[in-house]
């Protein structure tokens, strides 16, 4: 017998009150691996997080706009 599929309508999300808190520290060398094990094999969850927002220290965030534009001499 074949599978129906069933069709629902689409939920409209509430506005930011229904985000979740963030409340969970957590290093970024335990965080690393996994990212890119994820990224490595396009794991579909994995963009389910893009839009999100992370907050980091302003010396980081400085080394990562100096990274973005380096480019390596042959």
């Amino acid at each position: 017998m074949p599978a129906y599929m069933r069709v629902f309508p689409r939920q409209v999300e509430e506005e930011s009150d229904s985000r979740q808190k963030p409340t969970v520290r957590v290093r970024l060398g335990d965080l690393f691996p996994l990212l890119a094990m994820a990224h490595r094999g396009n794991y579909l969850w994995l963009h389910d997080f893009e839009d999100d927002e992370i907050c980091i220290t302003p010396d980081l965030y400085e080394l990562l706009l100096t990274f973005r534009s380096y480019r390596p001499s042959a």
